[in-house]
């Protein structure tokens, strides 16, 4: 697909706010999700066919002959949880540089993009579909369109196959695949289609594609997000507020305490008389033992950190360590793009913000394992 084409394809339907409204399905709307042995017809769709809905006849499915592609759709394993069947089958076969999808159900997903006033990037996966893996590995895994879909919208994936991944594809009447589409709540039981793409995309295609329809679309949620960005600056100030008090609270505390050693020091050394030398040493070294084995007690906590490049770090920290201390070390890696930021667990959602940084890491649930997602503000 050339670059003109693409153009046409985010210009073929300017006409108004919303492309089309779709229905939800209630195994949807009533929060879960019957994995069934339907769909393969699906994935043999081939082609290219972006969706410009000016058109209210419904998409339909054309029969292929399947010696074209003999495709098998492999079984997940039953101890993996529906919610998280896209993702596990995602990275076995394409790795962790991937935009951030959020592993929970399609209406909880929608629902935390409605809260943030943000669009909903929805991709459904053909994992055995000929297009699939050049789309992956060379599309929506690229740098670029990952730091992009970061900026613009939440991001969920279903498979093409099985559970909500199924449904949706149904009731979006999807015809080619790779399939994405950028939707938002719309009133009712309905979803509001804002953009639809079908068949394979370039990086450049799909940025290309987004960025237009965010243009266009993004009147609907102005009002929300001046809101949202009023919060953001009270939140930036308020954290800076409150490194600069824990800076200075900090330092107090450790010339007070340097204060008091040195003032036990001088007052030992003039109360005790002079001892020979090896037992100075036997009492320095029976001394130290308690600083060794409150080492020894401290719990280490593991924090793996996600960016939004898809990069990985993993640190350890003390179970008594402060949320503050996790982002001193962020702050310490000099990440380039990253200013203001927060980190947020996946799911169930939770922010840990201004109001969460003297909280330790054992008071936040965070011992002695979790992962974290620096989310830009």
């Amino acid at each position: 697909m050339s670059r003109a084409s693409a153009r046409e394809l985010a210009e073929a339907s300017c006409t108004g706010i919303v492309r089309r409204m779709v229905s939800l399905p209630r195994s949807i709307l009533g929060g879960f999700s019957r994995v069934v042995n339907q769909g393969k017809d699906l994935m043999g769709i081939g082609g290219r066919r972006p969706q410009t809905f000016h058109s209210q006849q419904p998409l339909n499915f054309p029969f292929q002959d399947p010696s074209y592609f003999p495709l098998q759709y492999p079984q997940q394993p039953p101890v993996v949880q529906e919610e998280w069947a896209f993702l596990a089958s995602f990275e076995q076969q394409y790795g962790t540089m991937h935009p951030f999808f959020y592993a929970c159900r399609f209406m909880d997903a929608l629902k935390i993009a409605q809260d943030e006033h943000k669009f909903m990037f929805m991709y459904i996966h053909a994992p055995e579909h000929p297009f699939t893996p050049s789309f992956c590995r060379e599309t929506l895994c690229s740098k670029w369109s990952c730091s992009f879909l970061m900026q613009i919208s939440y991001c969920w994936g279903g498979l093409a196959g099985r559970g909500e991944g199924l449904q949706m594809a149904s009731a979006l009447k999807v015809s080619s695949f790779p399939f994405c589409a950028v939707v938002a709540p719309a009133a009712g039981d309905n979803l509001a289609v804002l953009q639809q793409m079908e068949g394979p995309l370039s990086p450049a295609e799909l940025v290309e594609i987004l960025q237009r329809t965010m243009e266009e679309q993004g009147l609907a949620f102005g009002g929300g997000r001046a809101k949202q960005e009023e919060q953001r600056q009270a939140d930036r100030r308020l954290r800076e507020e409150q490194d600069a008090a824990y800076v200075a609270a900090l330092q107090i505390d450790q010339e007070k305490e340097r204060l008091k050693k040195n003032s036990n020091s001088d007052h030992r050394a003039k109360l005790k008389p002079e001892k020979p030398k090896e037992t100075s040493v036997r009492k320095q070294t029976t001394s130290q033992k308690p600083d060794t084995t409150g080492v020894k007690k401290a719990e280490a906590t593991q924090i793996l950190i996600r960016f939004p490049n898809g990069e990985r770090r993993e640190q350890s920290f003390l179970s008594t360590d402060k949320i503050q201390e996790i982002y001193r070390y962020i702050d310490s890696l000099g990440l380039v793009g990253v200013g203001n930021y927060r980190l947020v667990s996946n799911f169930p959602r939770k922010v840990y913000g201004a109001d969460q940084m003297g909280m330790s890491l054992k008071d936040a649930g965070l011992h002695p394992k979790a992962s974290l997602f620096l989310e830009l503000l």
